[in-house]
């Protein structure tokens, strides 16, 4: 839910409390860190004494900036897990910012797409955001060789000042890899140490590698001394554009290539190789703004106490498995960025007013609306709720147009991973699922993925992380997220707790193109639903083998024993003989599985934790004049598990049930205004329900 202004200053001071205490418990209690008396940032370095850039103790104290001056930050960003990247850099930075942030985001399509819908549902006042197509860019940097893992959008930082605004004068430049462990209006305070001809702001580099020596026949690029990191860059773009700097970085990578094979280290080495032939343009940062995390890296001589630090770059491959003397303190801080719960950076800015976010401000006019006193206060907030949405959370391929290809459409929350592996199994084509998770459990479900060899091995299911707030389940949001994001003509609407046959997927496809769906008929195909309530039985492979099972009581038609008139328009009977799809009509309560075209309309949010969400969905597409046919070879078939928080609430509460019939009459309410007379046979589906619903 959207913050109500409220700050949330006693968190942070919390959470950095708590990670001085980390590194208290992690360094023997006193957190000083050995540095050789005397000595420069690094061995040999010799611009150690040059104003005593590195030593965090002789750092002149930066000018004071304006009051809620708008910083700007440049990120390149590309795939699935640069992108979950990010997102923890962005969480670190707003934690401790107290100005307005303006990210300018070079992204391709995937990062775009993730990343325009998480800042959209974020909501976070004082933040906007501007993306660039790295598709546009590619040209004026794809002549370079590259042997570093980022490939061409590791070059990209170096058409940075061609392809942001040409208004903007300054801007941070950032590597998806970095956190950050102070406010970034200190990093951009340093601006104002520029000379009169610097136009980059660089910490040196922290390893060896420039002075090659790290091995035989080691080549590096020409770099001044130790040469300079650029996953963290101040640039005066005004001042770059007048020295002509694309020219000139051309020149000098075109030069340098007539020798060298290609860079290694991507921008980091034309930079270098540039500033080696014009040491006026760089400003030498101090060395906290960016401790470098390498196998190789020196950056421990550059700090001597963890309130030092200023910013973490995890530059190396490996990334946190690095290995590193300080590294377990490096990693907690890390750690608690990537769980911390992305809501509270809601929060407004002291004395900074800014226009809210796209869509807050009704958010909040119709949350202020509501009365606290009503009984069904959780059901109206939870339905004005904006959840963030991390789409394809994963690395994800999309498949491949074909004209009758079905998507398996599903939602889950943490309690349900366990399904996920067989579900797999038993559907080998296209999934889009929703996942209710917190920004904690987001990296449980990582590292569940990661080490699962069925998971891991499927690109072609793409998981949607919705963050959760509030107290009841937004089942039905969930559900639209994961239809939204289907790519195939045609969806399979299920639940997570159901394994479909395993021909079921091919089936689907066969009976779509056989029935000519879309084109010439607007219908919705029913898989009949059954139930077993073994945690352990044996899957059967056919309709016979699941009738014998039926037959011998290790299955039921599902909720047979519960909530009968769910399913029983299916006609489970006329199922066991039918060899073709039969229709069959809508009867209140009903709430099959079905398969629809992507573009059916979607499932109503108000329906929030149990009851009547997927009821309220057939009612719409059976006033749409969808057909619903039942398929006579399909199945699927529900497995027992522990009953839901929502439909423990549903049983016991009779409050809940009090405002499931609300939320029913008011869908009734809409559906006479949208559909008129029509509307009127869905007046016995609003009886109070003498079961679960």
């Amino acid at each position: 839910m959207l913050p109500r202004g409220r700050p949330r200053a006693l968190g942070a001071a919390a959470l950095l409390l708590l990670l001085l205490l980390i590194g208290f418990l992690l360094f023997g209690g006193d957190l000083e860190y050995w540095r050789p008396p005397g000595a420069g940032a690094l061995d040999g370095d010799p611009s150690a004494d040059r104003g005593g850039h590195n030593h965090s103790d002789c750092v002149p104290p930066p000018p004071p900036l304006r009051r809620c001056e708008l910083l700007h930050v440049a990120i390149v960003c590309a795939g699935h897990n640069s992108s979950r990247d990010l997102v923890t850099l962005v969480k670190s930075v707003l934690f401790y910012r107290k100005n307005p942030l303006h990210f300018h985001l070079v992204t391709d399509a995937v990062a775009r797409n993730i990343l325009e819908m998480l800042f959209y549902t974020w909501m976070v006042p004082a933040v906007r955001v501007s993306f660039y197509d790295a598709e546009e860019l590619k040209p004026q940097v794809s002549w370079i060789p590259n042997k570093h893992y980022s490939g061409l959008y590791g070059l990209m930082k170096l058409v940075l000042p061609a392809a942001l605004p040409p208004d903007l004068a300054r801007v941070i430049v950032l590597d998806t890899d970095v956190t950050f462990a102070s406010d970034i209006a200190e990093l951009w305070a340093l601006f104002a140490h520029f000379s009169d001809e610097q136009v980059i702001g660089l910490v040196e580099n922290q390893s060896d590698w420039y002075l090659g020596n790290l091995w035989r026949n080691h080549r590096p690029w020409p770099a001044l001394g130790r040469g300079f990191n650029t996953g963290v860059i101040l640039l005066r773009l005004d001042r770059l554009r007048q020295a002509g700097w694309g020219q000139m970085w051309k020149l000098t990578a075109t030069r340098e290539l007539l020798t060298l094979p290609a860079t290694s280290l991507a921008d980091q080495d034309i930079f270098n190789a540039v500033i080696k032939e014009h040491p006026e343009l760089v400003q030498t940062l101090p060395c906290i703004w960016n401790v470098q995390l390498s196998d190789h890296t020196l950056a421990e001589r550059c700090y001597s106490e963890a309130s030092d630090l200023k910013v973490i770059h995890w530059n190396s491959p490996k990334k946190l498995r690095v290995k590193n003397k300080h590294v377990g303190y490096f990693r907690n801080l890390h750690l608690t960025f990537l769980g911390y719960d992305g809501n509270l950076l809601r929060r407004e800015l002291f004395g900074c007013p800014s226009p809210p976010p796209s869509g807050a401000e009704q958010v909040q006019r119709a949350l202020a609306h509501l009365d606290e006193e009503d009984a069904c206060f959780e059901f109206r907030q939870q339905q004005l709720t904006v959840h963030r949405v991390h789409l394809t959370f994963l690395p994800h391929e999309p498949p491949s147009p074909r004209p009758h290809d079905v998507t398996l459409v599903a939602q889950l929350s943490m309690d349900r991973l366990q399904m996920l592996e067989a579900l797999c199994r038993h559907w080998p084509g296209p999934m889009s699922l929703a996942l209710y998770l917190t920004d904690a459990e987001a990296q449980q479900f990582l590292r569940f993925v990661e080490a699962s060899a069925v998971l891991s091995a499927r690109q072609n299911v793409a998981y949607h992380v919705v963050y959760r707030e509030g107290p009841l389940y937004p089942v039905n949001q969930l559900r639209n997220v994961a239809l939204a994001q289907s790519l195939t003509p045609y969806v399979f609407l299920s639940d997570i707790d159901f394994l479909p046959a395993y021909s079921l997927y091919d089936y689907l496809r066969a009976s779509i193109e056989q029935l000519k769906l879309g084109s010439e008929r607007k219908a919705a195909l029913v898989v009949p639903a059954f139930e077993t309530l073994h945690y352990r039985f044996r899957f059967p492979s056919s309709k016979a083998e699941l009738l014998a099972l039926l037959d011998s009581g290790s299955l039921y038609t599902f909720r047979y024993h519960e909530w009968p008139r769910g399913h029983a328009p299916t006609d489970y009977a006329r199922w066991r003989e039918a060899q073709t799809p039969y229709r069959v009509q809508w009867a209140a309560d009903y709430e099959p599985y079905v398969v629809v075209p992507r573009d059916c309309p979607r499932y109503d949010p108000r329906f929030v934790g149990f009851g009547w969400n997927k009821v309220a969905h057939i009612v719409e597409l059976d006033a749409q004049e969808y057909e619903l046919l039942v398929l006579p070879e399909a199945f699927t078939i529900h497995l027992p598990h522990a009953p839901s928080l929502d439909i423990s609430r549903f049983r016991s509460s009779p409050t809940y049930r009090d405002c499931l019939q609300v939320l029913k009459e008011e869908f009734h309410q809409d559906l006479s205004r949208h559909y008129g007379a029509a509307a009127l046979k869905y007046l016995t589906a609003l009886q109070p329900p003498q079961g679960p619903a």
